[in-house]
């Protein structure tokens, strides 16, 4: 382990009202052990009880003002939800929105009971890939200088073709906010590698620290391979934290292990649910020991 590692909470837009996300957030703003602040992207809560599920890009929108100073960031949207043209003007007005401290982080997609409930298509694994890799360099197109005026940016795609397209005003961070990826696999790992700023371990793996260790090892060969400095590159865990004292006990063990394995950032994830009282608490139990012991 080497460097700093940034430490940041998420809470997800599931099973809980706007107004204790709010107030979550809002603590949040005044934590400084805290660096940054995350939540995922779904349309529902993954259960057939199918309880509220708020959708994560205006909540975004409508929270960063919050946590100034702080990075917001998504872990990860899905690709298959918008048009990643949508999904580029988006995160202009969040990098503008946070001085510049917006994460896009995009992914494939993959929970195929919310796509059915809405009528959303969720194409084969192949195609999924090949719809990123195409939202990818859409978003890229955008986020470049050519996007800022005219002719604006002509590109062919299978999936998502672009005419003479412009985003203006352009994002506040040359070149658009940071782009991470959470590919787990051979083409989600070579698309990370070639474009991205950063990668992201899985949710349905968080916590897990072998498994982080194997994903950045794969990065880190096919960077040497591809002739990339890995110096800079985003390598970001995640945990899970049930609001128990044991769990946060057991948190800050996994946390500590992320850390040694190289993560870059550790996402600490609470139940939204639990609101601000849980965040205080994984705070003072996780974030301040971990702080302390990293420097």
């Amino acid at each position: 382990m080497s460097g700093h590692v940034r430490l940041s909470f998420k809470t997800s837009p599931q099973r809980v009202d706007w107004t204790t996300v709010r107030d979550t957030w809002a603590l949040g703003g005044e934590l400084d052990v805290f660096e940054g602040v995350w939540m995922n992207d779904h349309l529902t809560d993954m259960d057939d009880d199918a309880g509220p599920s708020l959708e994560s890009l205006t909540l975004a929108a409508t929270l960063a003002y919050l946590v100034p100073g702080k990075w917001v960031g998504h872990a990860v949207l899905s690709n298959t939800f918008r048009h990643p043209a949508v999904v580029a003007k988006a995160a202009t007005v969040l990098d503008h929105a946070t001085g510049g401290r917006y994460i896009l982080g995009l992914g494939a997609g993959w929970h195929e009971g919310e796509h059915a409930a809405f009528g959303i298509p969720l194409p084969p694994i192949g195609e999924r890939v090949a719809r990123l890799e195409s939202a990818v360099a859409v978003v890229k197109a955008l986020f470049s200088s050519a996007a800022d005026g005219p002719p604006g940016v002509t590109r062919p795609d299978p999936y998502y073709p672009l005419e003479r397209a412009k985003n203006r005003p352009a994002p506040l961070t040359p070149g658009g906010p940071p782009l991470y990826l959470g590919g787990q696999r051979r083409r989600g790992i070579a698309l990370a590698v070639r474009e991205a700023a950063g990668w992201l371990q899985p949710g349905t793996d968080a916590g897990d620290v072998a498994y982080f260790a194997d994903r950045r090892a794969a990065l880190l060969q096919a960077m040497a391979a591809a002739d990339r400095d890995a110096a800079g590159f985003a390598f970001v865990g995640q945990v899970h934290v049930r609001d128990t004292a044991a769990d946060r006990r057991e948190a800050l063990e996994l946390a500590r292990g992320l850390a040694a394995a190289g993560a870059t950032e550790v996402i600490l994830g609470i139940p939204a649910a639990g609101g601000p009282d849980a965040l205080w608490r994984l705070a003072r139990d996780v974030a301040e020991p971990l702080r302390a012991e990293l420097g």
